[in-house]
Formats: C-alpha cells, sequence, structure tokens
C-alpha cells in the first residue's frame, strides 16, 4: 500500500467515526426524549441531522476520489466499499433519531404516558449494538460483528412484545390511543436502528473475511422451499 492511499484511508475512517458519534448520541438524546417530551428539541435535533447529512456528503466523496487516485485493490478495496455502505446507514441512523425526538415532541400534546420497561430494555440494547457494530468495524473483529448480527431477531422480538403492551393499553385507555400511537411509531423506530447495527456488522463481516452475509438466510430459505 503506497504512503498516500494508507494516509487517505485512515483519513476516511477518522470521518467515519466522527460521523458515528454524532449520529449515535442523537439516538440516544431521540430515546432519552420520550421521558421528557420537548417540542423544541426535535428541531435541535433536526439541526445536527444537517451535520450528518454533510458528512456523509463528504465521505462518499472521499471515497469516490480515493478510488479514482489510487485503484485500490483486494482489503483496500473493500474497505472503501464497506465505509460507503457504513455512511449510509449512519445517515439513516441519525435521521431515526431525528424521527424518535419528533415523536417524543408529539407526545407533550398529551397527558403523560409511561414509558415501558420493554421500550427502555430495547433501546439500551439497539443502542449497544450499534456501539459494538462501530467496534467491530475499527477492530476489523468478525466474531464481534457476527455477535450484532445474532442479537437482531431478540430486538425483534421484544417490539413484538411492546406492541401486544401497547395494544392492550388502547384497548383499556381508549383515551389515550394517540399519544400510545406515538410510542408505537418511537418503538418500530428503535428497533431499526437494530436493524441498521446489524447491516454495519454484516459490512464488517465482508470487510474482514471477504463474505457477503446480508440476506444469506433468506435466499438460502427460498432455494430450500423450491427444492
Amino acid at each position: 500500500m503506497s504512503i498516500h492511499l494508507s494516509r487517505d484511508l485512515e483519513t476516511l475512517q477518522r470521518n467515519l467515526l466522527s460521523m458515528c458519534e454524532i449520529a449515535s448520541e442523537m439516538v440516544h438524546q431521540g430515546v432519552a426524549a420520550l421521558g421528557h417530551p420537548d417540542p423544541e428539541f426535535s428541531k435541535k435535533l433536526a439541526r445536527e441531522d444537517d451535520q450528518v447529512d454533510r458528512w456523509d456528503v463528504l465521505i462518499e466523496d472521499a471515497c469516490l476520489k480515493t478510488l479514482a487516485l489510487h485503484q485500490p485493490v483486494a482489503v483496500d478495496l473493500r474497505q472503501i466499499a464497506t465505509v460507503l455502505k457504513i455512511t449510509g446507514e449512519l445517515e439513516r441512523v441519525a435521521d431515526l433519531g431525528v424521527n424518535i425526538a419528533e415523536r417524543a415532541a408529539a407526545l407533550a400534546a398529551y397527558p403523560p404516558i409511561a414509558i415501558s420497561d420493554t421500550l427502555k430494555e430495547m433501546s439500551r440494547r439497539s443502542l449497544d449494538m450499534l456501539d459494538r457494530a462501530i467496534a467491530a468495524y475499527v477492530q476489523r473483529d468478525s466474531k464481534l460483528a457476527r455477535d450484532v448480527c445474532a442479537e437482531d431477531d431478540e430486538i425483534d422480538e421484544l417490539n413484538r412484545e411492546i406492541i401486544d403492551e401497547l395494544t392492550a393499553f388502547m384497548q383499556h385507555s381508549p383515551d389515550m390511543i394517540q399519544p400510545a400511537m406515538h410510542l408505537f411509531s418511537a418503538s418500530r423506530h428503535v428497533e431499526r436502528v437494530a436493524d441498521h447495527a446489524t447491516n454495519i456488522a454484516e459490512d464488517v463481516i465482508y470487510l474482514v473475511e471477504g463474505e457477503i452475509v446480508r440476506h444469506r438466510d433468506e435466499l438460502h430459505e427460498r432455494r430450500r422451499e423450491s427444492a
């Protein structure tokens, strides 16, 4: 690897981690806002999302220039491809942080509604998955990445529990249907954070092992059914 390519790859990684820090913190703040609804806070978070969008454009532009200038191969090429994919995931994670904060802001118009322990647990675990997926990228640790992927089904199950809880709540308190629906949407957004963490972890596996694992289970199942 040339000195110039090495330098450009290091810059890409630093920028990616800066973008990740902002996106992850936005989700943390969005989830925290559910317990303290504030219409102004979602506007503040939307302004931070503009910063994430700028990082997205900057990193993509840098990746394309690096490809054109250095024509990398093997693991260097995989690293650039992985950075491109992870930045896309992080941009959507930041959007989810804003969406969660908007649901929180909407709750301010209604009587207080309790945030269930299940939703708190799912939020904690989804954010932990995101943090560990990024750690797997930094450490080039495909085992950690596979551990993150293995947790996605558990998050899906927690989301189903929350839906059942909110459905029962709305049946017993029809006057609280609107705020419960806002929590329903927030829960879905949190579950999507775990999906993006899983996608990042799958990208890490590709980077380290050269194996594309995304959609593998679905494709295997369809082949088995058609056999």
